[in-house]
């Protein structure tokens, strides 16, 4: 399948919609979970646990981190080029929404943990902190459809 051909284009919006769709509710889903920690805070009683701090931000780098580690090595450009001379088009094009997806999830994770954190520890800070940095994970991993263009043209030119 040519880069241009209907089919390419088409199967690229489609892939295109689904993940940037995917990437806005995970990060919706993030303010809401920092929304109800806010209006949860006058039932939530602190316990305070080092251990747990620890961990929670220990994780928490490591998973923002990870997201841009993973996005670097799964982005690769002969990487692409590999998966575009071997899958073609639509294998190039699945792992574009792939990856994006598999980062937003760290994301997701990213602020689900600190949700967590803050409903054992009664502190709405875990909510807030985390949310920012999945925040910044949706706004490193949301697709935009031009730089989705432009690494299907770069990698399936097929220039003689």
């Amino acid at each position: 399948m040519e880069p241009t051909s209907p089919e390419a284009q088409a199967e690229l919006a489609r892939r295109h919609k689904s993940a940037a769709t995917t990437v806005v509710g995970l990060l919706i889903a993030t303010v809401l979970l920092s929304v109800v920690a806010f209006l949860s805070d006058a039932y939530l009683v602190e316990k305070p646990n080092p251990p747990l701090d620890i961990a929670v931000r220990i994780v928490i780098l490591i998973l923002g981190l990870g997201a841009v580690v993973w996005r670097r090595t799964k982005f690769q450009p002969m990487r692409l080029q590999d998966i575009a001379g071997l899958a073609g088009v639509s294998g190039l094009i699945k792992t574009l929404e792939k990856t994006t997806v598999q980062i937003a999830l760290l994301g997701a994770s990213i602020a689900a943990i600190g949700f967590i954190a803050t409903l054992i520890t009664g502190n709405e800070r875990y909510s807030y902190w985390a949310g920012a940095i999945a925040v910044v994970v949706f706004i490193y991993s949301y697709p935009t459809k031009s730089s989705w263009l432009k690494t299907m043209y770069r990698f399936t030119d097929r220039q003689s």
